[in-house]
């Protein structure tokens, strides 16, 4: 489903869209309307009873306990520019848990994902979480730069971040399955919506990571978050603790 919801969406962005703007800012095409159109009709189809959450309006009420969470471009803003960073995420939600989670990166041929309790992978190989253990050898990801004024600990952000090897911002989903595969350590979302977060948290975990929300929880709801190595509790904690 995420492979076909990437097809459809690279069509349109070979030939070229032009964004709307959303009542919250954000960019929005027809792309992204009609890739979810995509996932749903196909959910509706197999599983009637499901919930279906959806970033371009998608709202069904689950009559089993059961829901998809649907975010058919997730960086929407590459997407227009032409840049391979976007993709097409996928959670799925029994009782208000996550149990499993694809993001599916259609231009760069990279599909992660994830089931509780069962490990996380790209293209089917198993992946997991670096073994860097100190902030001086690791690479920290923070999205939403432009966003930094949200932060609660933004005035000590700053002179946190300096004592990382390297710092990168190279948008939510890339920054977080760096995280899980190895290639990063900490991955921070100022700003995020639980499509956003659902596939991605568990894939994070599910390779050996932890995810924790600004205010000390760990819900796709939180509307933030942060993603790390074990080994940078104590790192996180020390960021938390400059508000």
């Amino acid at each position: 489903m995420a492979m076909h919801a990437g097809e459809l969406a690279t069509g349109y962005q070979t030939r070229g869209v032009t964004p709307e703007e959303k009542d919250d800012l954000s960019p929005v095409t027809i792309a992204d309307k009609e890739a979810e159109k995509l996932m749903v009709a196909r959910i509706r189809e197999m599983f009637p009873d499901d919930g279906i959450l959806g970033e371009e309006g998608a709202d069904q009420p689950s009559r089993n306990g059961r829901r998809w969470i649907l975010d058919p471009i997730d960086g929407t803003r590459d997407f227009v520019r032409g840049m391979p960073f976007w993709s097409t995420l996928i959670g799925f939600e029994v009782d208000g848990v996550v149990e499993m989670g694809v993001c599916h990166m259609q231009c760069r041929g990279e599909q992660f994902s994830a089931v509780r309790g069962e490990g996380a992978w790209l293209n089917e190989k198993p992946i997991h979480i670096s073994d860097i253990t100190s902030a001086s050898q690791s690479v920290a990801c923070i999205s939403g730069i432009n966003n930094a004024r949200v932060l609660p600990f933004r005035n000590g952000l700053l002179d946190w971040v300096e004592q990382f090897w390297s710092v990168r911002s190279m948008g939510g989903c890339l920054d977080a399955c760096w995280l899980a595969q190895g290639k990063a350590e900490l991955w921070l979302e100022p700003t995020a919506k639980p499509w956003d977060l659902a596939p991605l948290k568990i894939i994070i975990e599910e390779a050996g990571g932890k995810f924790i929300n600004f205010d000390g929880g760990s819900s796709i709801y939180g509307g933030n978050g942060i993603g790390y190595v074990p080994a940078l509790e104590a790192v996180v904690r020390d960021l938390l603790a400059r508000t």
